[in-house]
């Protein structure tokens, strides 16, 4: 038996990059995955079937974060979808993965970028895990990614890593609350990692800067990442909480 079965999870971002691999990862594991995409619904189906193909069990669920009614959108999406697989319609795990990011200094940073940086990367998770406590059984486990921006300093992308700032302060801050229903809480801060969110790293000069900043001499890889949060969902990390696992590769150390 895998050590996940039977758990119900929702992945948020699972579409592409970190946060399909994480999807991947966790279904491998066992657990029923809802692969919450945005506008990738071709990239959502396709990472279901393959799922579905390998022996697991998944199911899509489409909502656009950071507007009015994105949880609700959300959560009535899962709850239709769990019922073919869980009649319990309860939620095991809770992935907070889905983000965007600017390019923007502090010059360059406008009120309106600002707000809609906040709005996906900081309010949506926050009310998702507010609304979807009530499904949320106890022993359950929560992982929001942050980034490795928050302990490495990248004045380009200021407002982006004020987000995950507040990211790893809401976790520290819910891992104390959920204790006593032994859900445990935790971020998981990843570094360069290879996905579509990063073209630049085609370019070679670029890439090889990249493997040198991290302490192995090379890029990250979303397997990387979703590896990390497997362990931190799964029962031997059962008395981790409230924690920031840097998994940057050991990034500008």
């Amino acid at each position: 038996m895998s050590m996940l079965t039977g758990k119900t999870a929702l992945v948020t971002g699972a579409s592409r990059g970190i946060g399909r691999a994480i999807a991947e990862r966790l279904a491998a594991d066992g657990a029923i995955v809802a692969v919450h995409y945005h506008r990738s619904a071709g990239a959502a189906d396709e990472v279901v079937a393959g799922i579905r193909e390998r022996g697991g069990a998944a199911f899509g669920v489409r909502a656009e974060l950071g507007v009015p009614g994105d949880v609700d959108t959300l959560l009535a999406a899962f709850d239709t979808g769990i019922t073919e697989y869980d009649r319990r319609g309860g939620l095991d795990i809770l992935v907070n993965n889905a983000a965007i990011g600017t390019s923007d200094d502090l010059a360059g940073l406008t009120p309106a970028g600002f707000d809609a940086l906040f709005a996906v990367n900081v309010k949506a998770p926050m009310f998702l895990v507010q609304q979807a406590l009530p499904r949320l059984r106890d022993g359950g486990r929560i992982v929001n990614i942050s980034s490795g921006v928050t302990r490495i300093a990248l004045p380009d992308i200021i407002g982006y890593a004020a987000t995950k700032g507040a990211v790893e302060a809401f976790s520290r801050n819910l891992a104390k609350q959920l204790g006593p229903r032994a859900i445990t809480v935790n971020a998981v801060s990843p570094g360069i990692v290879e996905t579509d969110v990063n073209p630049w790293l085609a370019d070679p000069e670029r890439a090889r800067w990249a493997a040198d900043f991290s302490a192995f001499g090379r890029v990250g890889q979303p397997g990387d990442i979703a590896d990390v949060v497997a362990f931190v969902v799964g029962d031997d990390a059962r008395w981790v909480t409230g924690q920031v696992l840097d998994a940057t590769g050991g990034s500008a150390l």
